[in-house]
């Protein structure tokens, strides 16, 4: 007769076979054609059973950057690799969603080349509006653009996944957002009519395809008609960067996800005056700073988005913070006042996988399978309430004073 660590363990297992996802970029499990995530931490928890396709995602290195909100963006790259190198399950490929360079410069996109041969593996590109500074995107071309079209889109297949790069910073109008054009819009019609509806769509570009503070120019003037052609699927997966943040979104098949950058913060949506790299106390650029991993195992199976920062918040919290244990369906303590600064920590110990969620979308953790952690630091004063989304009677918050 099994025990109870025997059943957490084949529970643990189990659970595993479906989710694995990375942040300071982000790595990506896909399976069933549904895309999930999680910390490199957590991802490296997981083991190497899991199989399937596994491929990461990283964004807005801008390579050249050397301003106060992080002097060397090469560094915090490596970190970024040096994640990649230590994940359990060496990824397929590397997708980069934009903003190679800072400014364009020939030595820029020398020192990002150089600097991604050590992942010992292949990089798909597309560009970010940094990298299409002066020269229209020719330079970028020349070095990335090859067996590509116009200003750079492509698609190609893997694993019974179609992954489709699209370019939406090329000819950017006044007060406008990302564009795609009307000559990229007839290409993936025609991409993606020859596909079944049943295969699984991985969408990646720089700029987000969905309105996330048009503001900001945080969105795509004609992502519509891009979407429209992909409602038919029954899983589509579009993968972003340019906000240098991670925000997921879901409408209908289609979820959205944008990753951390690798280089510096910037400021959630209508939280400054404007969009520019934000400094951050020393200690947490890291913890701000990311990847995604991304795992697809069969169309049975979900695809696992797992985000990965390049330093986990639990192991740089303060001791002897606030603790919150996830037990028996519940939080308790349910209710934590805590002073602005201060860090809440969260350890699952059911047997059973939670998260913790913001309803407000402040603060979103991984899957925390049992014995795992979460923590997230409070900056400023409010009453944050938060639930499990797996099992969303479970509801607790934090106050901050």
């Amino acid at each position: 007769m099994k025990n109870k660590n025997d059943e957490r363990e084949s529970d643990r297992r189990q659970f595993l076979k479906c989710m694995a996802w990375v942040g300071t970029g982000a790595v990506w499990t896909m399976a069933g054609g549904i895309l999930k995530g999680m910390p490199i931490e957590q991802t490296a928890l997981a083991g190497t059973g899991a199989g399937g396709l596994r491929f990461v995602q990283i964004s807005d290195s801008h390579i050249g950057f050397n301003k106060e909100a992080n002097p060397d963006v090469t560094a915090t790259l490596r970190a970024a690799i040096a994640k990649i190198q230590a994940l359990p399950q060496a990824p397929s490929f590397v997708l980069h969603t934009g903003d190679l360079t800072h400014l364009s410069k020939p030595e820029e996109f020398d020192t990002l080349q150089q600097e991604l041969t050590a992942l010992g593996a292949p990089v798909f590109y597309v560009p970010g509006e940094h990298d299409v500074l002066n020269d229209n995107g020719k330079s970028y071309l020349e070095r990335f653009g090859k067996n590509t079209q116009g200003a750079g889109w492509y698609s190609f297949d893997q694993a019974g996944v179609h992954f489709i790069g699209l370019v939406n910073v090329v000819d950017l109008k006044a007060g406008g957002m990302g564009a795609l054009g009307a000559e990229q819009l007839d290409w993936l019609e025609r991409d993606v009519k020859r596909l079944k509806n049943s295969t699984p769509i991985v969408v990646f570009a720089h700029i987000p395809l969905w309105s996330v503070y048009p503001e900001w120019g945080w969105g795509t003037d004609d992502s519509a008609r891009a979407l429209s052609y992909l409602k038919r699927f029954g899983s589509v997966s579009v993968l972003n960067g340019h906000i240098h943040q991670v925000m997921q979104k879901v409408e209908g098949n289609v979820t959205f996800h944008t990753a951390m950058s690798t280089a510096f913060v910037q400021p959630a949506p209508g939280a400054a005056p404007s969009p520019g790299p934000m400094k951050v106390e020393g200690g947490r650029l890291k913890q701000m700073l990311g990847l995604t991993s991304i795992a697809y195992h069969d169309v049975h199976h979900p695809i696992a988005i797992t985000d990965l920062p390049l330093e986990n918040a639990a192991a740089s919290a303060a001791t002897g913070g606030p603790q919150v244990v996830l037990d028996n369906f519940s939080f308790s303590p349910a209710a934590v006042n805590v002073p602005a600064g201060a860090a809440v920590t969260w350890t699952n110990r059911d047997d059973v996988p939670h998260t913790i969620v913001s309803t407000e979308k402040k603060f979103v953790s991984p899957v925390l399978d049992t014995d795992q952690q979460f923590s997230h630091r409070f900056d400023a004063p409010g009453t944050y309430p938060y639930f499990c989304s797996l099992h969303p009677k479970m509801t607790g918050q934090v106050v901050v004073a």
